[in-house]
């Protein structure tokens, strides 16, 4: 029942580790240059980026937009099934925002289990 075709299992395979989703809600609202998503997302290396939206274009969620400057610059925005995906993202987005007290709870506990190496939790 809950195998490989679950709907839920085949959404997080989609949108489910660190950056996907925050990826995908920043570029809800416009089309941003690569440069643009570097400084609203810090902490995300250049690779990690690249493989994001590499991953997302690969999907068909996001368009990848190369204008003929020089340098070329190149802009990304959502597709229309990559809007499909907002909805429950940003209710994700913002209900963590919403609960980000919870979240440090949660956090704490995890990094002050006995015999715990944080368990991935970031």
């Amino acid at each position: 029942m809950y195998g490989p075709k679950y709907p839920a299992r085949r959404l997080l395979d989609l949108v489910g580790d660190k950056w996907t989703p925050i990826v995908l809600f920043c570029l809800a609202d416009a089309s941003k240059r690569y440069s643009e998503l570097q400084r609203e997302l810090p902490d995300i290396s250049k690779k990690m980026l690249t493989q994001v939206l590499r991953a997302l274009e690969t999907h068909g969620l996001v368009e990848r937009l190369v204008h003929a400057t020089v340098p070329p610059q190149t802009e990304y925005k959502l597709t229309p099934d990559g809007m499909r995906l907002h909805a429950p993202v940003s209710a994700l987005c913002n209900w963590a925002s919403a609960n980000e007290e919870f979240l440090d709870v949660v956090h704490r506990r995890a990094e002050s289990a006995p015999g715990s190496a944080h368990r991935g939790v970031d």
